[in-house]
């Protein structure tokens, strides 16, 4: 009893064993497939449809493609590489790509048909591929919007800019136009997610949607606060809007002159001038900690009273006394001086022109040297000429 236990046990091994080594061996013969082997078509419209021929295993060999059942009035081809084709011959283990165009007359009515693809090969190989078309009513195009980041925060000299997506939500491909309204003197450009050319429009494929980069410039004078901007797509009707925020913080901006905008003074060798400078912020934040200095020629010397400003507040004024003192031994002239103010972030400067003078006393000095000079000229002259 105990033998035929171990038998039997044995013999059942071996057939499951057997069985699994069946189940897991690759099946082999031709097969022809699509991912979509029922579809909705258009009238009056033109469909794609891709199609797969394998050969599994066997040796290659050309396979005839026909088709059956094609309704009146419709025209369908078999194409392989966007041509007409009649056979195909897959290698061993390999794929050949197919495509069937269907194009629907303009008056096909509502319903479905079947067509029916036959591969066939030489050695009594062949199969049927099965495919339902169904002639529906076209649907409206349809648009879609979205950004992940719709709120951006800058300053006024900044370019905010935005990454959406637009998608096509129909079943055609759509030819998409891009507009934006903003507030006034704010410039909006469009380009591709991954491109620098600007675009005012872009195609979408069906069922397809594409990165687009919106640019908002605001004007350099714009207050703080915040401003939105609408973005819209539009296509055979469709549309959708999206609406992005521009958060505009205030930023100031320096501007050096003087009280009456005449850049020019006069100085007088080795003895100190002093002329006025005007600081203000015209921006829409203060300026914190500015700093005055300056470049006058060699051995000159310059002083700013106040040297240092705490704060300017937005629209503030502030007059800023400047001492330049010529070298000893300048040249009469004119010279150039250049005033700077630096703050956190912002700066100005001014180039200021300088006539520089002599004294008086030394021309007063000069005109007497040059007289006893001609006096002891005169005198010689006289003297020696009675000799």
């Amino acid at each position: 009893m105990r033998c035929l236990t171990a038998v039997l046990a044995v013999l059942f091994a071996t057939l499951v064993a057997g069985t699994g080594f069946a189940q897991g061996d690759t099946p082999k013969g031709l097969f022809l497939t699509t991912d979509y082997p029922s579809q909705t078509v258009r009238a009056g419209e033109v469909t794609t449809i891709r199609l797969k021929l394998t050969n599994a295993g066997l040796p290659p060999e050309p396979v005839a493609l026909a088709l059956k059942d094609v309704p009146a009035g419709w025209k369908i081809d078999i194409l392989g590489g966007g041509q007409p084709v009649a056979a195909a011959m897959p290698g061993v283990n390999q794929d050949v790509g197919l495509q069937l165009r269907v194009e629907v007359p303009k008056d096909a009515k509502p319903g479905s048909s079947k067509v029916l693809i036959s591969a066939k090969g030489p050695i009594a190989q062949s199969v049927e591929l099965p495919l339902t078309l169904t002639v529906g009513t076209e649907t409206p195009a349809k648009l879609s919007i979205k950004s992940r980041l719709p709120s951006l925060r800058g300053t006024p000299r900044s370019a905010f800019e935005y990454t959406i997506t637009v998608g096509n939500d129909s079943g055609k491909d759509l030819t998409v136009a891009l507009s934006a309204q903003g507030p006034a003197n704010f410039q909006t450009t469009f380009t591709e997610g991954f491109g620098s050319n600007e675009i005012s429009s872009i195609p979408i494929e069906a069922g397809q949607t594409k990165d687009i980069k919106v640019k908002v410039t605001p004007p350099r004078d714009v207050k703080a606060g915040d401003y939105p901007v609408l973005v819209k797509v539009a296509s055979e009707g469709a549309t959708a809007e999206l609406r992005v925020t521009l958060q505009v913080s205030g930023q100031g901006r320096l501007a050096l002159s003087t009280r009456d905008g005449r850049l020019s003074g006069e100085a007088e060798v080795g003895k100190s001038s002093t002329y006025t400078l005007v600081l203000a912020n015209d921006g829409t934040a203060p300026i914190e900690e500015v700093e005055m200095s300056g470049t006058v020629p060699t051995n000159w010397k310059v002083e700013f009273n106040p040297k240092t400003i705490p704060s300017l507040a937005p629209n503030e004024k502030k007059d800023v006394a400047v001492v330049v003192t010529p070298a000893d031994k300048a040249i009469a002239g004119d010279y150039v001086a250049s005033f700077r103010a630096n703050g956190r972030g912002e700066s100005a400067s001014a180039d200021f022109r300088i006539t520089v003078t002599t004294s008086t006393l030394w021309g007063i000095v000069g005109v007497g040297i040059i007289a006893v000079a001609l006096l002891v000229l005169l005198g010689a002259v006289a003297r020696f000429g009675r000799r």
